[in-house]
C-alpha cells in the first residue's frame, strides 16, 4: 500500500496500475490481485490505511469550534499534497466502479457523516442548534460546498474557505441588523 502512494504521487492516478505497483513492491500481480480487484480499491485500502484517525471529531462543547477543527482536518488531509490528487482520483474512480463507490461510502462517506450527524445532534441536545433543525441537511450544508471546490471547480481547499463557509451557514444568507446598508 505505501509503494501505491508513492507511485501514485509520482506518476499520478491514470497511469497507475497493478503491474507497476507489484513490479515496484516486488510482489507478483496475482498476489495483489487476489486481495484488491482493481487498481481503485488498492488505491481506496492505501489511503485509508494511513489515514484512518485523521478526521476523528472533537467535542468541546462549542459547536462551531469543533466542526472548524475537524473539516479543517479534512480539508488537511483531502485537500493539500501529498494526497489531494490521489483522493480526487479516486473519487472519479468511484463514479465508474460500484465496488469502490460502495467501499468508499462504507468505509469513509458513512461514518464520517455519522460522525458529523452525531456532533451536531449533541449540539442540538444541547441548545447549541434548534430543536427542529434538520440534521442530515446540516451535514449536506457543511460538506456539499466543500465537495464541489474539490471535486468541481478544484479550487483550493483553504481554512479562510472554511471560515467563510461555517460564518454563512451559521449566520445564515440574511444581512446583518446591525449593519447599515445605503440605498
Amino acid at each position: 500500500m505505501r509503494t501505491t502512494l508513492e507511485l501514485g504521487q509520482e506518476i499520478g492516478y491514470g497511469k497507475l496500475s497493478i503491474e507497476a505497483v507489484a513490479a515496484r513492491a516486488g510482489a507478483s500481480k496475482h498476489t495483489i490481485y487476489r486481495r484488491w480487484p482493481s487498481k481503485g480499491a488498492l488505491l481506496l485500502d492505501s489511503l485509508l490505511s494511513l489515514h484512518e484517525t485523521d478526521l476523528e471529531f472533537p467535542d468541546t462543547g462549542d459547536l462551531r469550534a469543533d466542526l472548524r477543527a475537524q473539516v479543517y482536518a479534512a480539508v488537511d488531509l483531502l485537500g493539500q499534497p501529498p494526497f489531494g490528487h490521489l483522493f480526487q482520483a479516486l473519487v472519479g474512480e468511484a463514479q465508474y466502479d460500484p465496488q469502490v463507490a460502495a467501499s468508499l461510502n462504507e468505509r469513509f462517506i458513512a461514518p464520517y457523516t455519522d460522525k458529523t450527524v452525531a456532533r451536531l445532534k449533541t449540539a442540538q441536545d444541547q441548545g447549541q442548534l434548534s430543536p427542529d433543525f434538520d440534521l442530515d441537511l446540516g451535514m449536506t450544508l457543511l460538506s456539499g460546498p466543500l465537495y464541489f471546490q474539490f471535486l468541481i471547480t478544484q479550487e483550493p481547499l483553504t481554512r479562510e474557505r472554511i471560515d467563510r463557509l461555517h460564518h454563512a451557514l451559521f449566520t445564515g444568507l440574511a444581512p446583518d441588523p446591525r449593519v447599515r446598508r445605503d440605498p
